[in-house]
């Protein structure tokens, strides 16, 4: 064999030596990538045996017991807590026991020894705070049963409550937890003295002379009043269809007694009500407790319920969730209670007074009744007047008699135009009501605002402003094409509420709005 081709022979044994050591390689590689995915499925397997066993162990040891820590003593390695009622002192197996503080929950395990911590639950009784001692951290609380216990202030409460404030407390272990925040009576009452005056009233002159001879008078004279032996009334109630005044009434005499010091604590009652059994009874006392406060110095306060009727409903009607049943008790013992109400008075706003609670409606309580009814044309003139003024831009051919007695003539005229509903009673009597007949001031004040808007806008593109008769006119028109809803209800209660009409009981409604008649029956209704 020539010397070539010994060499071309070892460069063959050489080229297939590489090849073999290159799949050996990768074999090798191979293995040690599939070496490595046994590994992991082998750690992944004892991650899950270990953890299996330690909830195994778990599940066989005892049921830890939940603890209120007392107090904590770290170097010693003790604390004082209270279990079920039981005060014990425990050991310490926990890390960094210093973080824990009076009033923790904690955890103890079969032999008592505290083994850990959990978050402080929000549970607990509430009582109200009769005073604080800031030297020993101490408090003197009132529990629901009118109990009083001395508790320790935990860390939590970090500013000293006042007499008044309310805690979460655990009396077994005598611990003050935290304070809880409620409504204070100053976010449910509004105290300004209002800016309504009786000349921003019209058409009730009547009505406005019967408040101030039973509010105003026994203020004013006092002296009179007790040489009479003339006790003056405790409240009034203030009745009648919506929008008619009530609350504008109850406000100006508010701003009448003003000049004399008085205060004026209009309740938002919708706020009053709360679904805490005994939290609206609560926000109630506090209401009266101000009113007695701001009393004291002999000034006129007047307390003012709108729409009495949400909150004061007859017990036991079940027309609501019956929270009634000790909300009125509640105002029927601070009204006439032994603690008295001297120099306060509670006025009631209510469009619904069939559905106040009798008790309160009884002479001696809310003695004086005041009805507000819809404004007749002599009425509705005196409102028009109150917002149709000197002031008022008017065009430049009308004056303001010619306005309102336009706006009267489309509001009262019994023309077929203005026919309303025909409602038939129980007695199969009929009577055909007119547009008239749903009048009120707040409809007057929105018709002069429709007819001075239209004014504002005809200057705003060039043409002559003012308000005018025929802007009078279309506003009035407007105004009864938004409101021809108003007997679209099944309800004769309801339909009673909107009318103004009490008396017997209404069983068929006709509408006659718009020359197209339409018949609205009305459910058998059986009275009590």
């Amino acid at each position: 064999m020539s010397e070539d081709s010994r060499q071309r022979a070892m460069a063959r044994q050489l080229e297939i030596a590489e090849r073999r050591l290159s799949d050996a390689r990768a074999d090798a590689r191979q293995l040690a990538a599939q070496n490595e995915r046994l590994n992991q499925t082998l750690r992944g397997a004892r991650d899950k045996l270990v953890q299996a066993r330690e909830q195994l162990a778990a599940l066989a040891q005892p049921p830890l017991s939940v603890a209120r820590l007392i107090s904590v003593q770290p170097d010693d390695g003790v604390a004082q807590v209270s279990l079920s009622g039981r005060r014990l002192q425990v050991a310490l197996d926990v890390e960094s026991p210093q973080t824990l503080q009076p009033g923790d929950e904690i955890l103890l395990n079969d032999t008592n020894v505290l083994v850990g911590r959990l978050d402080t639950t929000m549970t607990g009784d509430l009582a109200t705070v009769v005073e604080t001692d800031d030297d020993t951290r101490t408090g003197i609380v009132s529990s629901g049963g009118g109990e009083q216990t001395r508790l320790t202030l935990c860390p939590a409460i970090e500013e000293l409550p006042a007499a008044g404030d309310t805690l979460l407390v655990d009396q077994r272990a005598g611990l003050a937890l935290r304070t809880v925040h409620r409504v204070r009576v100053a976010e449910l009452v509004l105290e300004e003295v209002p800016d309504v005056t009786y000349d921003d009233i019209g058409g009730m002159a009547v009505q406005i002379a019967q408040i101030r001879d039973a509010v105003e008078l026994p203020f004013r004279h006092r002296d009179l009043y007790r040489r009479y032996g003339l006790e003056p009334p405790k409240g009034v109630l203030l009745y009648g269809p919506p929008g008619c005044g009530k609350t504008m009434i109850a406000k100006a005499v508010a701003n009448s007694l003003g000049v004399d010091g008085s205060h004026f604590l209009n309740v938002k009652g919708p706020e009053l009500l709360n679904k805490y059994v005994g939290e609206s009874e609560r926000q109630i006392r506090e209401i009266f407790s101000r009113a007695r406060e701001h009393a004291e110095d002999g000034k006129p306060v007047i307390v003012f319920f709108d729409e009495m009727d949400s909150l004061f409903r007859t017990r036991g009607s079940g027309v609501s969730s019956d929270v009634e049943s000790t909300i009125v008790p509640q105002l029927l013992s601070e009204i006439d209670g032994v603690e008295g109400l001297e120099n306060v008075i509670v006025i009631g706003a209510s469009n619904r007074e069939d559905l106040i609670d009798p008790a309160i409606l009884r002479p001696g309580r809310l003695d004086v009744k005041i009805r507000l009814d819809r404004p007749d044309a002599d009425g509705a003139r005196q409102v028009f007047e109150k917002y149709i003024t000197a002031n008022t831009p008017l065009s430049e051919k009308t004056s303001i008699g010619a306005v309102i007695d336009v706006a009267v003539q489309v509001l009262y005229s019994p023309v077929p135009e203005n026919r309303f509903v025909e409602v038939t009673y129980a007695s199969g009597d009929r009577e055909v009501l007119y547009q008239g007949d749903f009048v009120s001031g707040a409809m007057v004040r929105n018709i002069v605002d429709r007819a001075k808007t239209t004014a504002i806008k005809a200057e705003i593109d060039g043409a002559p402003g003012g308000v005018s008769t025929e802007g009078i006119r279309e506003a009035c028109l407007v105004e009864f094409s938004q409101n021809e809803d108003l007997v679209n209800t099944t309800n004769p209660d309801d339909w009673a509420k909107i009318s103004g009409r009490k008396g017997e009981r209404i069983v068929f409604i006709r509408t006659l709005v718009s020359g197209s008649p339409a018949s609205v029956p009305l459910p058998h209704h059986h009275e009590d």
